[in-house]
Order: structure tokens, then C-alpha cells, then sequence
């Protein structure tokens, strides 16, 4: 009996064991798992060419799992901020040039991807001058643009502008009285969709700044360095913003609606301008007909006379890229750096430009495959110089300010106490 006993007890353990080995075993043999967070939740071309990308990755890499989630724009940096605060961030998420990408490198969060590089040299040749310059640290890259931001170009509706026989503004006191005119007419002169006030700032008020300012003047004053926010020059800046609220630019209640609401508010007729991001023309022509597509024209911003910035510009410059979360290793981290590579290679980017988005890397595009609309925006950009986006280089807290302070001078505040704010919050920022 008691052989027995111990024979079941050696062979229960013996199997106990082996279990346990299997399990670990079969731990060992698991395929990565990746997460991955981006904005591209929309159902706009541009959109629906990443996520067909990221299913795409899905299909050719079964062994990978990969948790993909598309967070509406207006949205996701409060949402990729509250993850980064608890150090929860996905493995890959879309980031942006500028103070949001600098303050995850000063945080430790995100490693350099220059291991792709070495396994894709022709990749890396094929990016425009200077695509890499708000992802380089130390010599490293961290991201790469999957598009270019250009965020302030006025577009215009061709027939209301020819049936009552008013120019293209090419100078401020042009386009106020073009913005009279319209009014007279009973229609809204331009769309504005800022429930999400970056708008404002991000579309309107940076071009405008740096015609009056020059972009020196501004990269000073992010600085600190003998300039500010409360110096005239941009007091006349913030003044430019405010004539075009107190001449009735805008329609009733645009702090009530956002920046697509507007979108679609122009592409039906009820404003003869909108100005507005690259991001337009992928937004409408996924989602409005092509006579409507056809009928949008597309410039600059007039210049401003006796401004000490220059004229002929968009402001932006690279956009969004992917990052890799710091702590992202091994299995996980090589499949994390392939889906990068998959969402910004080559293929990739012509499939984002033949989705109607402006890319920053070398891809020639046919008139016959992309709307006028398009076809005239891709060759706009080349004709012109870009300036800052103004959130892209202010610490967070003070492009809070500016876009706080523009929707608050919508509301009557004066531009002094915008200013004012704005000055505080950089300046504690620099300390």
C-alpha cells in the first residue's frame, strides 16, 4: 500500500511538473504583442488608408497580435497624456513635432528607431529635406513624418467669388473688404469651427502672427531671450485676430461647433472661406461630391503691409509621426518597429498622398488619381515657405494660453490680458 501511495504521489507530482514546463514553455514560444494608439479614427481618405495599413500588418503577421485604437482627434492628447502620466502608454502611438515630442524625450518615454535605417537605407533617402529635424535627439531619430502639417491655407469658394465679381484678397485691407462684402450679401465670409480651440491658433492666428511678427521674432520669444509675449509687436499681432472677430469674419456660435462641423458648414455653401489644415482636403473628399470638390479653390493668407514677416507662407512644416515607447523590448519591440516602418515606408506614404494628404517624403503624384483640389494644394506647397505652428514650439501650458485666449477675445476679452497669460505661463515654462 504504501508503494503505492508513493508511486501516485511521484507520478501526480511528475505531471505537476511537466504541466508547469509546458505552461512556461508555451509562455516562452508566445508572438509579440503590440499596442498601438493613433487619431486616424475618422472616415475621411487619409484615415481609412492607416487603418487598412495597420490590417494590412495584422494579415501579413499573424503571429502578431496587435491591439489598434483610433482616437478621435479632438480627443487624443488628453488621452495620450493621461497614459503617459501613469506610464501606460501603447507601444506605438502618433506623435507630433515639436513641444509634444520634446517633452516625451525629456520624460524617458520614447526610443530612437535609427535600427530601421540600417535595415531600409533607400527608406531613410527618400524623406524631404529636413523631415527629421523635430525627431532627432542627440543624433538619433525618433520618428518619422507620415505627413506634412500645413495648417493655414485659405480655401474659397470659385462660384460665389466669380457670380458677384469679388477678387482674391492679396492684402489685409483686401480681405476685409472681401469679409464686407460677403456680410452685405448675407453670407458667412468664413467657417470656423472652434469648440476645440486650437483651432484658431493652429489655422488662423499663427499665420497672422508671423506676417506681423516674423518667425525670428518668435522663436525669441519662445525662448525667452529678448522678447515676449507682452511686447507690441505681438499685441498687433493678437490686434490683426481681433479685427477680424469684430468685423464679423466669422459666423454666429464658432466657438459652439468644431473644426469638421465647419468643414461641412463651407463645403455646402454657407461660407465663401474657410481657413484650415492640408487635413480639409482628405476630410471633404471622402465625404462631399466632386462638382463640390471642384468648386474649392485654394491660396495663402494675404500679407500684411509693413509686417516683419514674410508673405508667401503656410505654417507648418513636418507632421505626425509614430513612437516607440521606451519600454517596449524584445519580440515586442522588433514587431513595434516593423509596424512603424509599414505605416511610413514608401508604399505607405504614396498611399497617404493618393489618399488626398500632403506627405513629406518623395513620391510623385498624377493629376489623373487625385482631386483638383488636391492636385492644386500638393503644387501650392511647393511655391511656398512655411512659418511655426505655434503650439508646436510653445510649452503646453502656454499654447493652452493661445488657444484659450483666442476663443476668449471671440468673447470680448482684450488681447492685453491674452497676452499677458500667454507671457506668464512661457516664461514659467522656461524657469
Amino acid at each position: 500500500m504504501r508503494k503505492l501511495l508513493l508511486f501516485i504521489v511521484l507520478t501526480v507530482l511528475l505531471f505537476t511538473v511537466g504541466c508547469n514546463q509546458a505552461e512556461k514553455t508555451d509562455k516562452d514560444n508566445k508572438g509579440p504583442s503590440i499596442t498601438i494608439w493613433h487619431n486616424f479614427s475618422g472616415e475621411d481618405l487619409r484615415a481609412q488608408q492607416v487603418q487598412q495599413i495597420i490590417e494590412d500588418f495584422k494579415a501579413d503577421n499573424p503571429d502578431v497580435k496587435v491591439d489598434a485604437q483610433a482616437i478621435p482627434v479632438d480627443a487624443y492628447r488628453e488621452r495620450i497624456g493621461t497614459a503617459a502620466a501613469s506610464k501606460e502608454l501603447p507601444d506605438v502611438f502618433l506623435g507630433y513635432p515639436g513641444s509634444f515630442t520634446d517633452e516625451y524625450f525629456n520624460g524617458d518615454l520614447i526610443q530612437p528607431i535609427d535600427s530601421l535605417f540600417e535595415e531600409y537605407p533607400e527608406w531613410k533617402e527618400g524623406f524631404l529635406d529636413d523631415a527629421f529635424d523635430p525627431y532627432t535627439f542627440d543624433e538619433e531619430v525618433y520618428s518619422v513624418p507620415v505627413a506634412i502639417s500645413a495648417t493655414s491655407f485659405l480655401y474659397y469658394n470659385k462660384e460665389m467669388f466669380e457670380e458677384n465679381n469679388i477678387q482674391l484678397p492679396q492684402t489685409w485691407d483686401e480681405l476685409l473688404d472681401t469679409i464686407h462684402a460677403f456680410n452685405e450679401l448675407g453670407i458667412t465670409p468664413i467657417a470656423l469651427g472652434n469648440k476645440e480651440p486650437w483651432v484658431a491658433q493652429s489655422t488662423t492666428f499663427g499665420a497672422i502672427a508671423d506676417r506681423v511678427t516674423g518667425t525670428e521674432w518668435f522663436l525669441d520669444a519662445v525662448e525667452q531671450e529678448d522678447a515676449s509675449f507682452t511686447d507690441d509687436i505681438f499685441l498687433e499681432a493678437l490686434g490683426y485676430f481681433k479685427e477680424l472677430v469684430d468685423e464679423d469674419a466669422y459666423q454666429d456660435g464658432a466657438n459652439g461647433i468644431d473644426n469638421t462641423q465647419a468643414e461641412q458648414y463651407f463645403a455646402q455653401g454657407n461660407a465663401a472661406m474657410i481657413i484650415n489644415g492640408s487635413w480639409t482636403v482628405s476630410g471633404l473628399a471622402g465625404t462631399v461630391s466632386e462638382d463640390v470638390i471642384e468648386n474649392i479653390g485654394v491660396t495663402v493668407l494675404p500679407e500684411i503691409a509693413d509686417g516683419a514677416g514674410e508673405g508667401n507662407t503656410i505654417t507648418g512644416g513636418a507632421g505626425g509621426g509614430f513612437l516607440l515607447n521606451k519600454n517596449t523590448e524584445g519580440k515586442n519591440k522588433e514587431a513595434a518597429l516593423e509596424l512603424i516602418y509599414a505605416l511610413s515606408n514608401e508604399d505607405a506614404q504614396r498611399g497617404i498622398a493618393e489618399s488626398e494628404s500632403l506627405v513629406m517624403y518623395d513620391v510623385e503624384i498624377k493629376e489623373d488619381e487625385v482631386s483638383p483640389l488636391f492636385y492644386e494644394t500638393y503644387n501650392l506647397i511647393k511655391e511656398v515657405d512655411f512659418a511655426p505652428v505655434y503650439d508646436i514650439y510653445l510649452s503646453s501650458a502656454a499654447a493652452e494660453e493661445v488657444n484659450n485666449g483666442l476663443q476668449d477675445i471671440m468673447l470680448g476679452t482684450d488681447v492685453e490680458t491674452v497676452a499677458k497669460k500667454i507671457q506668464a505661463a512661457q516664461e514659467k515654462a522656461k524657469q
